[in-house]
């Protein structure tokens, strides 16, 4: 396929294809006629243009020298001058301008522009061109990144950037913060992106500034403020750890104190099995301690209640005065008194016990004292009722 662009009546020819292999040739032909109207405007003069800036360049132009009356407007057409034809572009004009400005071109680089005029009835043929190369542009600020490597140096790194005019080398400048002068600068050729700021005040805070140039001059410098004092106490706090060491002293210590919780554990245990089983052995002997005394609360009792009772048992104990029979009557008190006092070993190892246990002392009635006043109680209701059976 064959394109032609910006069209003129010097583009009329016959224009042939020819196909070749090894058996042979073939062509084929086609003739071009351009048509060129009545009325059409005259060529744009005097085209020029001129770099404003890194990114714009503007292009003037004059009007034709014929049918300019019955211009609607222009046509630049615009190009990088290392592209070819069919990458160029096309921006519409006023007809009452007679200039341009191209924007967001790209710096130092060189364009080529042209000029058409429109009517109604087609384009004029294309103007001269122009060739112009945009401005230079310094460089952008490079990014610049900071390391405290030990109380009195810093280490500043730095990556140029792309993203604007090409870099010849670097200049770097620092000082105490505040204070009114810079030391430097430190020019640095472009292959170099590192260095190492020494001898400073680990009490001080500094500031590191960076920035790139070329042949168009200084580009805009990035700033760090670095405080020693903050760095190096970051540092050992976020100093690197034996991270299996760490894990495994972990392990220990969790395992250590397992071990501990279970033997407190089973103190407490033991502990507390003790102490019960010791209350439960005190509980068993203040009942065995109380039964005798039980006893001598039942004996007491049977004492106080035994003239109630010698209406019951009158008939038999009338027998035992009537047949004289008192020291029968004796041996059987003596022998209630030792049923109801009996048990004498289980009583004194409670007993023993309990002072080993506690402070608890109990006290007991003497045997003969207790004899005495039972003795005293029996005898005087006999004595009433053999008055009343000889009464009766």
């Amino acid at each position: 396929t064959l394109t032609i662009y910006g069209i003129s009546q010097e583009d009329e020819a016959i224009y042939q294809c020819i196909a070749e292999n090894s058996a042979g040739s073939t062509q084929a032909s086609a003739r071009l006629t351009v048509l060129w109207a009545d009325g059409l405007p005259g060529v744009p003069t005097h085209v020029q243009a001129e770099a404003l800036s890194p990114t714009t360049i503007q292009v003037s132009w004059k009007e034709p020298d014929q049918n300019t009356q019955d211009i609607i407007g222009y046509v630049l057409h615009i190009r990088r001058t290392s592209d070819p034809v069919e990458m160029e572009y096309e921006e519409a004009v006023s007809k009452v301008t007679l200039q341009q400005i191209i924007r967001d071109l790209e710096p130092s680089t060189s364009y080529t522009f042209y000029v058409k005029a429109y009517t109604s009835h087609g384009a004029s043929k294309p103007s001269d061109s122009a060739t112009e190369s945009t401005h230079g542009e310094v460089p952008a600020p490079p990014s610049l990144y900071t390391k405290v490597l030990n109380s009195s140096v810093i280490q500043a790194t730095w990556e140029p950037s792309s993203k604007m005019g090409q870099h010849q080398g670097f200049r770097l400048y620092y000082r105490r913060a505040h204070t009114p002068q810079f030391t430097g600068p430190l020019t640095f050729p472009r292959n170099v992106t590192q260095y190492n700021i020494t001898q400073l005040d680990l009490a001080l805070v500094y500031e590191i500034k960076l920035l790139a140039y070329n042949q168009h001059g200084d580009g805009n410098s990035t700033v760090r403020f670095v405080s020693l004092r903050e760095a190096v106490e970051k540092s050992v706090l976020d100093a690197p750890c034996d991270c299996v060491k760490d894990e495994q002293s972990k392990t220990s210590t969790t395992g250590i104190i397992i071990g501990i919780h279970i033997g407190v554990t089973c103190i407490i245990f033991c502990v507390l099995f003790l102490a019960f089983s010791y209350r439960g052995r005190l509980m068993m002997c203040k009942t065995v301690q109380a039964t005798p005394q039980a006893g001598h609360s039942a004996g007491l009792e049977s004492s106080s209640s035994s003239q109630g009772a010698s209406g019951l048992n009158g008939a038999s104990r009338r027998e035992m005065e009537v047949n004289g029979t008192t020291a029968v009557k004796k041996v059987a008190d003596s022998n209630e008194l030792e049923r109801l006092f009996t048990h004498p070993n289980i009583q004194d190892t409670c007993m023993s016990d309990s002072y080993a246990l506690n402070d608890t002392q109990l006290s007991t009635i003497p045997l003969d004292e207790f004899g005495v006043e039972r003795e005293t109680q029996f005898q005087e209701p006999p004595a009433a009722g053999a008055g009343r059976q000889d009464q009766g």
